[in-house]
């Protein structure tokens, strides 16, 4: 007994078909159904907003805990999800509005207002994950992110 909506408000939803966001098992980038003759293709509800994103980034840094070696390469695969998001999230904000936030030389910078600001959230959290001898994550994460949405 599931609630199901056959008939979505257009309006209101966004199709991204690329189902890998929120099943990992999934062939990198398929786009079409599986081939299996049961199969049937539905599509889950993401909200996409500061809120939910900073809190998805919650769990996953509560589920792992320090970022060591034994988990960063998990640990990274998880909030790189959560990084696509954020991505589709800056697209959807920069569509609605064609504003573009301006970067250090005053020029569009390609971001989102929205996006600028939960990606600076977003790092905060990220530096505050315990460090148990991580090599690379979090730290190229934080780097790519401030050069691509802060121009830093």
């Amino acid at each position: 007994h599931h609630e199901l909506d056959i008939e979505p408000v257009a309006e209101k939803v966004l199709f991204v078909n690329e189902p890998w966001v929120l099943d990992m098992t999934a062939e990198f980038m398929r786009r079409e159904p599986e081939g299996e003759k049961e199969n049937v293709r539905i599509y889950v509800p993401l909200d996409l907003n500061k809120h939910a994103i900073l809190r998805r980034l919650e769990a996953v840094i509560a589920r792992y805990g320090k970022a060591d070696e034994f988990n960063e390469s998990s640990f990274s695969e998880d909030v790189n999800a959560l990084v696509y998001q954020i991505e589709v999230y800056n697209q959807i904000w920069s569509a609605r509005r064609g504003e573009l936030q301006e970067g250090p030389d005053g020029k569009a910078c390609g971001q989102s207002r929205e996006a600028v600001e939960l990606v600076k959230a977003f790092i905060e959290r990220l530096e505050d994950i315990p460090d148990g001898g991580a090599e690379c994550f979090p730290f190229h994460l934080i780097a790519e992110l401030r050069a691509d949405y802060l121009g830093k």
